[in-house]
């Protein structure tokens, strides 16, 4: 199987499949426990039909739309996601240059593999940082002042992740970062030699914005199950979000929001935005997904702060249900991260086109010309 021969993110996943060692790719593709939420997260856009409109006049629309201040191409963003540098030699760096080219919001995590400084010299597209607060507080500190100095315009704040889930496959496995040979998995890597050789010869492994303050995932080998569950604040509260809002000082966005409660909290303490999500279902299994929430939430909070539905999403309809239900945008982390271990850059960049294909398609094929058009009435639930 080729890049070309990828016409939809689950083409990249099998492409993926095929160049990752087991364990790296159980890590991207892996959720917590019977992975029930991860696949509901998908499968709950099923539940919901979109109505089309007939001549329309739609030799011209407009994709793009505004999310939390800045310009976006599409309605969709790349979620942050850790480690990439494991799954493809160039990691973030190969993101960030992608979603320039497209015009879209993406963003890096704390466990980024590159470091926030490198990022932001790459382009001056919108780019969010995703904040785990760490029981070192210095680190939490260190972070944010230099994302603040780095003109990130956008920080996000994971409020879902103060454990591990317990992420089977990754046990099974025996995944760390750095990632590690071990004895069950060695056919795998020998089968694997461009990734191998990447690995062992390509840029160090790193986890950057740590430097200073963690060695654990960067200079010592642990499980991200072991690394969140001993460095992670399990204390992280309304205070301390309030907190990181007055450090900060920009643009904020609570990650991990997921009922209606606590949506009215966000906006309580001046969130900019929120994104709902259950973290891929790497969290809680058997969780509500984003998607199934959406209403509710819109219903509680929707005009007082932007929604952000992040989960699940694997085609441009599905950016296009989410914007209808009174979503400002979809986002998603595995569907260019399969593009991404598939072939770098070059496949972020195909599964970006396919998507933004997909959304005009779909916009012209229902007869909307922007995306201000997409609204409830467009949308029938099963």
């Amino acid at each position: 199987m080729r890049l070309s021969d990828c016409h939809n993110i689950d083409d990249f996943r099998k492409l993926a499949k095929a160049r990752l060692p087991w364990p790296v790719f159980d890590y991207i593709d892996g959720a917590a426990d019977d992975e029930l939420t991860k696949a509901r997260n998908t499968s709950a856009f099923d539940d919901v039909d979109l109505v089309p409109d007939v001549l329309a006049g739609v030799g011209e629309i407009d994709t793009g739309c505004t999310i939390m201040g800045r310009k976006s191409a599409l309605p969709l963003m790349l979620s942050p996601t850790a480690l990439q540098r494991a799954f493809h030699r160039d990691g973030e760096r190969a993101v960030a240059k992608a979603a320039d080219k497209f015009g879209v919001w993406f963003g890096i995590s704390s466990l980024a593999t590159h470091s926030i400084e490198e990022i932001a010299e790459l382009t001056e597209g919108p780019k969010l940082f995703q904040l785990y607060v760490h029981k070192d507080k210095g680190l939490n500190a260190s972070m944010i002042e230099r994302c603040q100095q780095a003109g990130f315009d956008a920080l996000a704040l994971t409020v879902d992740t103060i454990v591990s889930g317990k992420r089977e496959r990754c046990l099974r496995s025996g995944f760390t970062t750095p990632p590690r040979f071990t004895p069950s998995a060695l056919w795998s890597y020998a089968t694997r030699p461009r990734w191998t050789l990447d690995y062992v010869f390509g840029p160090e492994f790193r986890l950057p914005n740590l430097d200073g303050h963690v060695q654990e995932g960067s200079g010592k080998a642990v499980s991200i199950q072991d690394y969140f569950n001993t460095m992670l604040d399990t204390g992280m509260d309304w205070d301390t979000a309030a907190r990181i809002r007055q450090d900060w000082g920009g643009t904020l966005a609570l990650k991990g929001v997921m009922s209606a409660s606590d949506a009215r909290r966000a906006v309580e303490i001046g969130a900019d935005a929120i994104w709902i999500s259950n973290h891929g279902g790497r969290q809680l299994d058997g969780s509500r997904a984003p998607f199934d929430q959406l209403r509710e939430i819109v219903d509680a909070v929707g005009g007082e702060i932007e929604i952000i539905l992040d989960g699940g999403v694997r085609r441009g309809t599905h950016a296009l249900k989410s914007v209808a239900a009174g979503a400002t945008a979809a986002s998603g982390g595995r569907l260019y991260l399969y593009a991404l271990a598939a072939a770098g850059q070059e496949g972020v960049e195909r599964a970006l086109l396919i998507l933004k294909e997909e959304i005009e398609r779909g916009m012209r094929l229902m007869g909307v010309t922007s995306v201000d058009q997409l609204t409830p009435n467009r949308l029938r639930w099963r």
